[in-house]
């Protein structure tokens, strides 16, 4: 299978974009941008996500409490930055929490204790159990054929994709 080719097509599903933030053994703040993110059970509530066996944080992020920071449609440098590519003069809004350190400004937060690891292939699949979380109104940013982007919502409008049957 050309790996290029399969790429090119997960990316026409649109993803939104996150930072998972969490301590080092240092007691420093560090993250990592991924879309590999989803919900997994509501009880107990889990999430997960899959974080790319080369990367650093890949060694730093077992048994450690974790941040899912979903970015708004503003937090494009924030995302660079976390992907390894620093803006200069970037401003991080860190907010610190008592399990895991967070980023502030964005559209939602869910902090996490560990659940589970899983192997998969090339990624490591981390389960969290959700602790504590918040969210916001806003315009989420969103990851489409490899480019960011914005997603705008029309919050007037109250039209539902799946309308309830009477």
């Amino acid at each position: 299978m050309d790996q290029r080719e399969f790429r090119n097509c997960l990316g026409r599903f649109a993803t939104g974009v996150t930072v998972v933030t969490y301590r080092g053994e240092d007691g420093g703040r560090y993250g990592i941008t991924m879309n590999s993110f989803t919900s997994v059970s509501l009880d107990p509530p889990l999430i997960l996500v899959a974080i790319d066996r080369r990367t650093k944080a890949y060694g730093k992020l077992p048994g450690r409490p974790f941040a899912v920071n979903i970015l708004s449609s503003d937090q494009e440098d924030l995302a660079y930055h976390f992907a390894g590519k620093p803006r200069e003069g970037l401003d991080i809004p860190w907010v610190e929490g008592a399990l895991a350190p967070r980023l502030g400004g964005v559209l939602a937060t869910i902090v996490c204790t560990p659940w589970q690891t899983y192997d998969g292939g090339d990624h490591v699949l981390y389960l969290g159990e959700v602790q504590e979380f918040q969210y916001r109104d806003g315009d989420p940013l969103v990851f489409y054929r490899g480019k960011m982007t914005s997603l705008s919502l029309d919050e007037s409008s109250s039209a539902s994709a799946f309308p309830s049957k009477r």
